[in-house]
């Protein structure tokens, strides 16, 4: 995908802070930060939404928040969410999950 803002940064035609990356997932900080810690996790092969991806790569995420969570300031807990579609308030049109936390989370979205 040319225009795909996740997709650029996965290649590092937009720079950005990647905090982790393999060859299947890169991990960098959310411009607009809903909470202290809050990391977006995408997967470097483009895939639209959740609706796209396979039981492999989706574990294979989590595996990685799992594993990096304590180095990421996680200990005390976090959240995790993805959007899907417009309804579901997705804004980029990639395959991402939110990592959230560091403070006690509302009940909301954050």
């Amino acid at each position: 995908m040319n225009d795909c803002p996740f997709c650029l940064i996965a290649s590092g035609e937009i720079p950005c802070d990647i905090i982790y990356g393999d060859e299947r997932v890169v991990v960098f900080a959310d411009i607009q930060p809903r909470a202290p810690v809050h990391l977006l996790c995408a997967p470097r092969e483009h895939k639209g939404s959740v609706l796209e991806a396979d039981v492999s790569l989706v574990g294979h995420i989590f595996a990685v928040i799992a594993e990096r969570h304590e180095e990421w300031g996680l200990a005390e807990g976090f959240r995790v969410v993805t959007n899907c579609g417009d309804n579901g308030r997705q804004t980029v049109g990639h395959l991402h999950f939110h990592v959230l936390g560091g403070r006690q989370l509302s009940a909301g979205f954050c």
